[in-house]
């Protein structure tokens, strides 16, 4: 086996999420691009296949038509270290149509969807303190957007700020 990546199935604007996609992380870049030339079942100039990398992770996506969506089922889980990175991105994916979901998931405008997750939340949810992750856990459920700073209060077991 070489890997497991990613393959991400578009109605018919995987050209046009490819290059948003690229656009928006800073360590994101086109691979490859090729697009139909409508002797296959790709309707002619619509995407065949395109190889996209973020952050070290390959992409790869086409144009399949009506029969593909996509569904909260699958995410796209993306460790962010800072607020200002969640604050970012969080923006850019809503951008023209985005959706804001709860706990730190968006649905972009393609809509394939992300999760938002600071490191320490992961850390915190996968480490010993049961009682701490447990507070972190529910501080989350009432967030749409991740706040770093209010689940650290709640890691620090301070009242939840006003």
């Amino acid at each position: 086996m070489k890997g497991v990546n990613t393959f991400l199935m578009f109605n018919d604007q995987a050209e046009e999420a490819v290059r948003f996609y690229v656009d928006t992380f800073p360590r994101a870049k086109l691979l490859k691009l090729v697009l139909s030339d409508g002797d296959n079942p790709i309707p002619k100039g619509k995407v065949l296949q395109a190889a996209f990398e973020i952050d070290g992770s390959t992409f790869y996506a086409t144009d399949g038509g009506p029969d593909f969506t996509f569904s909260m089922g699958f995410s796209l889980y993306v460790n962010c270290e800072t607020q200002q990175e969640i604050d970012d991105l969080d923006a850019k994916l809503l951008a023209n149509g985005g959706q804001q979901l709860d706990c730190g998931w968006v649905k972009d405008r393609f809509g394939v969807f992300w999760q938002l997750v600071p490191v320490m939340l992961t850390e915190i949810q996968l480490g010993p303190d049961k009682a701490r992750a447990k507070r972190v856990f529910d501080a989350l459920l009432k967030m749409q957007k991740i706040d770093i700073a209010t689940l650290e209060r709640a890691a620090a077991g301070e009242a939840e700020a006003a």
